[in-house]
């Protein structure tokens, strides 16, 4: 019983740590926002794939990587609308 709370206690650690890992609570379109800026970020600080993507667009590195810094803001769109609860 022990071990279950100590596990439960370090997750809830980490969630809390780190956004991008989620809670009960996270909604579809929050994950798929996590996941689209940890992409686009790792496209950019990756150089290799900067060049693949710069080349396969016939545009140069500073260009896509300004707009992958754009998609950041609102990858997916704007927020579904959430009902109000009274």
């Amino acid at each position: 019983m022990n071990d279950r709370y100590n596990i439960h206690s370090q997750l809830e650690h980490l969630q809390s740590k780190y956004v991008g890992t989620g809670h009960s609570d996270t909604t579809k379109f929050e994950w798929l926002v996590n996941q689209h800026r940890d992409s686009a970020a790792s496209y950019i600080g990756h150089e290799n794939l900067l060049d693949y993507f710069a080349l396969a667009e016939n545009e140069s590195k500073a260009r896509v990587k300004f707009t992958l810094l754009e998609k950041m803001l609102q990858p997916c769109g704007n927020p579904p609308e959430r009902p109000e609860e009274t």
